[in-house]
């Protein structure tokens, strides 16, 4: 029953009386005075809130989890909090609509300079029974959505200081006068609204030139914020590149799951949906569910690059294009393609356009070491597409790979493979995307990176420039590389990745489940 269904129809109407109340919060067994213990990401969050805290002395840093947001009339979607939020706390899953993390500045001991951040952490704990939050309210109420935790609960779990949100708007404008104050404004727009009402409040009495000016400065400091917190997730801690091997780990299952279920796929028709289900089942059980939109294409659709509508058959003789990842509880997501024949073997033409792919992969990977540029494995790559499309004798007469190759006069080979070679991964698919160019294209591969290595070729099936043959086939291999000391590691290695292991691996499974 929904709460609008409570409000409007007249046999299902609440009740208010007093001595209805006094009914709901009498007759319930005491609740556990166990409080949570400590997350095992507790300690580590710790750490990057004092990289943050350095970065910022005497800065008040405002970090919102975001709110719930409406799907349908009285349905919200389910939630997922801000990535900047869930990095600084160890918070994940579905954890904690409306709250706020708040690096409060401590003064030292003198008075003259900081001593770091105190973290606190606004939100809405659990209400006592005898409220009308408990059993009234259908957004928040323990009778409706479960049992949040307590104050003491956070505290415990996570080692900060736990207050009630209602005291976050005091608390953030307080001095603001004498404090910057820093938000990550993407995160909760009202929250943001709030930070800027205390700002415009503590410059009201300047003119309205330096008041304008001082609202910049604060969107400037808010940006650069945003932009600090993206390049923290760049390198991953231990514990992080841990969660990256569950997130692997689990979207292996729901690969190898997907392939046994081909034949089912093509038998039902509207197949792609059907790959999309079975994907985000095992997705579901084991973590947290898909870390973005899986892109489940058959055949021509393979070529669209984000093909998440996912409405048409599949077909035998067809590829199929699966970008899919797992997102753990943790909110880290692997980020993975596999291209894999319907049939379970690949057509000579489709065998040529794979195994190009899959050299111009090997190339990418090989470039995945510390002291490279990012952008150098995307050069690694695009070399190597560029040199096939050549031998095809698919680009402009005249144009040689060194010309497709030039940044300002080529880029023929893009209108067969349009996008970058990787990207950072981490608690976003497209993690770090704040970080200026140079602090991500230009920046230098360092051991704890984690991105992805994913070239592709796609021939569109109305391409009257490729021969008839490859027409309607796209292929993407992804794989998702951690940066070593000495190297890189494949995250993603046990899942097959040559035209002939991917056939042996669908055999496999086929074979396994009777198929």
């Amino acid at each position: 029953m929904s709460s609008e269904e409570q409000k409007t129809s007249p046999s299902r109407k609440r009740p208010t009386t007093d001595e209805f109340r006094a009914f709901v919060a009498t007759g319930w067994s005491p609740r556990d005075s166990a409080v949570t213990p400590r997350s095992e990401a507790a300690d580590w969050a710790a750490r990057r809130r004092e990289a943050i805290s350095a970065a910022f002395p005497g800065d008040r840093l405002v970090v919102p989890a975001g709110g719930l947001k409406v799907r349908s009339n009285d349905c919200d979607y389910v939630f997922r909090p801000h990535s900047a939020f869930a990095h600084l706390t160890g918070l994940g899953s579905d954890r904690e609509p409306d709250a706020v993390l708040v690096l409060e500045p401590r003064r030292s001991a003198d008075g003259e300079g900081s001593d770091g951040h105190e973290a606190v952490l606004y939100f809405r704990p659990l209400a006592d029974r005898d409220t009308e939050e408990f059993f009234g309210d259908s957004r928040y109420g323990e009778f409706w959505v479960g049992a949040r935790p307590t104050l003491d609960d956070i505290e415990s779990e996570l080692g900060v200081t736990a207050r009630h949100i209602d005291e976050f708007g005091d608390a953030v404008a307080k001095d603001v006068d004498a404090v910057q104050v820093r938000v990550v404004r993407d995160a909760d727009p009202e929250v943001a609204a709030l930070v800027d009402r205390a700002r415009h409040a503590a410059s009201a009495s300047a003119g309205s030139e330096q008041a304008e000016a001082t609202a910049e400065r604060a969107r400037d400091a808010d940006e650069e914020l945003a932009a600090r917190l993206s390049v923290l997730r760049m390198v991953k801690d231990d514990w992080e590149v841990e969660q990256m091997r569950s997130a692997v780990e689990g979207t292996h299952r729901g690969f190898d799951a997907v392939i046994a279920d081909l034949p089912e796929a093509v038998r039902r028709g509207r197949g792609e949906r059907w790959v999309e289900g079975v994907f985000g089942l095992h997705a579901r059980h084991h973590g947290n569910g898909v870390g973005y939109d899986s892109i489940c294409a058959s055949g021509d659709h393979a070529n669209t690059l984000h093909w998440i509508k996912n409405t048409g058959d599949i077909t035998d003789g067809d590829l199929l294009l699966l970008d899919a990842g797992v997102e753990v509880d943790s909110l880290f997501t692997a980020d993975i393609t596999r291209t894999l024949p319907v049939s379970g073997t690949f057509t000579d033409a489709q065998r040529g356009i794979y195994d190009a792919v899959y050299a111009a992969q090997e190339a990418g990977i090989a470039a995945c070491k510390p002291g490279n540029k990012f952008s150098d494995v995307h050069a690694a790559a695009i070399r190597v597409i560029a040199e096939h499309l050549h031998a095809w004798g698919l680009l402009p007469e005249g144009i040689d790979v060194e010309a497709t190759l030039d940044p300002d006069h080529g880029q023929y080979h893009r209108r067969w493979m349009v996008h970058g070679t990787s990207h950072h991964l981490g608690i976003d698919v497209h993690d770090c995307a704040l970080a200026t160019r140079e602090q991500y294209n230009d920046a230098i591969l360092e051991p704890g990176m984690i991105i992805t290595v994913e070239p592709g070729l796609y021939f569109k099936a109305d391409d009257e420039l490729v021969p008839a043959e490859l027409r309607g086939n796209g292929v993407r291999i992804e794989d998702d590389v951690l940066i070593t000391a000495d190297g890189c590691e494949n995250l993603s290695a046990a899942m097959p990745r040559t035209s002939a292991d991917v056939e042996a691996w669908i055999a496999g499974v086929w074979a396994g489940r009777g198929a």
